[in-house]
């Protein structure tokens, strides 16, 4: 078959599903986007290209990547996966869906594709992907309980695994009080019994109530102390049981940084013999940027002494000559970490002992962050992180052929599977630190050239309890050369879709960000939201008398606004602040009145929350979420439920994000606004998520009111406008009723 009956073929798919659907409804919008995807995923070539053109060199393969806007009831996961499915099929390859949150891979896994196999005519399966670390391990289990058959010397580090992120114990045990590691052997027994009664499957989203990070940590699965099918506890794995329902599925769903940790793993279809699509798209440039940044600890070194002890005894065992220079590697690294803490306190210290103190003596945000200019190295660190990077890559390539040796002896010696499987998982719970300093040394001594970008490199202390910890960080700048170098160079055939990827009416800062902007391959198309925004919308600039930059001032003054509107709501609405602060104030002016109405993101679960929103509404009472940035997306509150949004202010940026203030000082020293070019652009899509909480479906009527007079006031404002639904508009002074 050509592309193009590729193309044709998965379109009539689409279309036979669309016609068999229930509440069949056709949307001109949804065909052009299902249409562009079959187009797109058709053209790419996939797998190895053994064309020739005739003077004996292979024909390069095609890529082609679609990058479409689709508006809020578009229905797009159904434009692009009964075209991707279908051409999937048809190719004998794989699909796989990336997404952002969890809830979208919940609705696609537990929803959407099971509706979608019952139209499609040929059978497909599918699969959710899910990292190892959300899955338990049985063996890590076995030995925090103490139920291990054998008992060995390795026994007395049992309680430094059940705090197994906690270093105060490294030089000096116990230090833990008694009644604690009780609680915490107690914790884990009781997980223990509920997963050998079937009660659990091991899955950490499945609890009723998911563990903290670090009670869940020390049992959790991961790569680094893994012997596959060499554990013993191989035959009960749930990760490995989850990874066989991957192998037959035609449609893997996955996550963003699922996707990008797996680049060149295996875990995952080839990235070049697969078709990807990338919903929740807006999200991937950050996620980069998190998945590639790293950090090291200067201020706790504990742990290096116990990966030496673990990896001596180990080496000496099975006879590892390079095992010998594990001591003097790891002293020497631990040395290097100390110089490296004790120069970055002579050179930081002041500054950030007082961000960390707070004026006034008052307790400070935390932690308290050095940012090193443009990324400049100060000399003085140079030897001393040399130093660390050089004893950590000695150590690591150590470490390294020792757990060479343990994987041959455990294919020799299975009957010793169960020790040595232990041991292994003992190295492997510290190893990931190790790498985890050597790429952060490694970063934070890379010099970009003159012409070059640098990276982002700061400093942060925090005091945890009584203990001060100070950490290292490094971070790319700039995420759309990340994903270029990390992505995009394996990818052949991709869709990436979002209702947010313009930005002031434009994709060019998405494909900037995305690494996508000059790519030949890539293509555009926005499919505007069928609903009539104009008729079924209000969007209300209210201007306080307040410069929104007064944040004392504004913050009253918008305060006293929002308390009189939110007196007329009748039903469901959301408020959506971009601080703690204007929640806390907002909270404390509300009359007696209205407080049993409203329901605060800090004070419970979102989805208890969201459950307890749903109940008042249908009971027919008044029900107002006050919400901070995360609750401005990925909420889906029709009708009834959402009929009113509120913005406290323009959804801003934070301003104490390290990269983008690397980012924007890099951008200012080579003749660029990083306002104009980074700022309003971003807060342009955030504006959009947030205002499209309102209007979810075709019969929805909703306001949005806006107390930022700068929306209408300044020349940004007006390209935030753009970027927004076409609602009425209207505009009115702090003060003003509002007609309904």
């Amino acid at each position: 078959m050509s592309s193009l009956e590729w193309a044709a073929s998965a379109l009539q798919v689409f279309d036979g599903v669309v016609q068999a659907s229930a509440g069949f409804r056709s949307r001109d919008g949804q065909r052009r986007m299902a249409e562009q995807v079959a187009d797109t995923l058709a053209a790419a070539t996939l797998g190895k290209t053994d064309g020739d053109d005739g003077d004996g060199l292979a024909d390069p393969p095609v890529r082609a990547i679609a990058v479409i806007q689709a508006g809020t009831g578009v229905g797009k996961s159904l434009a692009y996966c009964a075209p991707a499915i279908a051409l999937a099929l048809a190719r004998n390859t794989r699909v796989v869906i990336s997404t952002a949150t969890v809830a979208l891979q919940e609705q696609l896994v537990h929803k959407d594709l099971p509706a979608l196999a019952k139209l499609m005519p040929e059978p497909f399966r599918f699969a959710l992907a899910k990292g190892r670390g959300r899955y338990v391990c049985h063996l890590k289990l076995e030995r925090l309980t103490g139920m291990m058959a054998e008992h060995d010397d390795e026994e007395d580090e049992v309680e430094d695994d059940l705090f197994a992120d906690d270093d105060a114990a490294a030089t000096a045990r116990p230090t833990r009080p008694a009644h604690e590691v009780e609680a915490r052997l107690q914790f884990y027994t009781g997980i223990a019994q509920t997963l050998a009664a079937g009660a659990w499957d091991g899955d950490r989203d499945t609890l009723d109530t998911p563990p903290a990070a670090d009670a869940w940590l020390p049992m959790a699965a991961d790569a680094a102390s893994c012997t596959g099918k060499h554990c013993p506890s191989f035959n009960q794995c749930v990760y490995y049981e989850r990874r066989k329902t991957l192998v037959g599925a035609q449609v893997v769903v996955v996550n963003h940084d699922l996707l990008l940790a797996s680049i060149g793993n295996r875990q995952l279809p080839e990235l070049d013999n697969c078709l990807l699509v990338l919903d929740e798209a807006h999200h991937l440039p950050a996620t980069a940027l998190a998945q590639f940044g790293c950090r090291m600890d200067l201020g706790r070194h504990g742990w290096v002494e116990r990966l030496a002890q673990r990896a001596v005894r180990v080496g000496v065992r099975f006879e590892v000559t390079e095992v010998a220079d594990v001591p003097m590697h790891a002293a020497q690294m631990r040395q290097a970490l100390q110089e490296t803490e004790r120069l970055v306190m002579d050179l930081h210290g002041d500054g950030l002992k007082s961000d960390l103190a707070g004026p006034a003596g008052l307790p400070g945000r935390g932690p308290a962050r050095a940012r090193l200019p443009l990324g400049a190295l100060p000399e003085a660190l140079q030897g001393p992180l040399g130093r660390v990077a050089h004893h950590a890559s000695g150590f690591l390539d150590a470490l390294r052929v020792i757990a060479s040796a343990l994987r041959t002896e455990m294919r020799e010696q299975p009957a010793m599977a169960r020790k040595l499987s232990t041991l292994y998982a003992q190295l492997g719970a510290l190893a990931p630190r190790l790498e985890q300093t050597l790429d952060t040394a490694q970063l934070l001594l890379r010099e970009a050239a003159p012409d070059a970008v640098p990276a982002a490199k700061w400093f942060t202390l925090q005091v945890d309890g009584d203990q001060a910890t100070l950490q290292a960080h490094a971070s790319p700048l700039l995420p759309g050369a990340t994903l270029r170098h990390h992505l995009w160079n394996k990818v052949r055939g991709a869709v990436l879709t979002s209702a947010t990827l313009t930005s002031c009416g434009h994709f060019d800062f998405f494909l900037r960000e995305s690494g996508l902007h000059g790519d030949e391959a890539a293509t555009t198309l926005e499919v505007p939201s069928p609903f009539d925004y104009a008729a079924q919308g209000r969007l209300i600039a209210v201007e306080t008398r307040a410069d929104p930059r007064d944040a004392a001032g504004y913050v009253a003054e918008m305060v006293q606004s929002l308390v009189r509107d939110l007196a007329e709501v009748r039903h469901g609405a959301l408020v959506l602040f971009t601080s703690r602060d204007q929640l806390r104030q907002a909270v404390e002016a509300l009359p007696a009145a209205l407080k049993p109405r409203v329901l605060l993101q800090t004070a419970m679960p979102r989805q208890q929350l969201l459950a307890t929103h749903r109940h008042r509404v249908a009971e027919g009472l008044p029900s107002i979420i006050f919400g901070m940035q995360s609750f401005g997306e990925g909420l889906d509150l029709p009708g009834k439920l959402c009929e009113s949004v509120f913005i406290a202010k323009l959804p801003f940026a934070p301003p104490d994000d390290p990269v983008g203030e690397a980012r924007a000082e890099w951008l200012r020293t080579v003749g660029r606004d990083p306002f104009t070019e980074l700022v309003v652009p971003a807060t342009a899509i955030r504006l959009a998520q947030w205002v499209g909480r309102a209007i979810r479906s075709e019969e929805d009527r909703a306001s949005v009111y806006c107390y930022d007079r700068r929306l209408v006031r300044t020349s940004y404002g007006q390209r935030l406008l753009k970027g927004l639904p076409p609602f009425a508009f209207s505009m009115v002074r702090v003060g003003d009723v509002v007609s309904a």
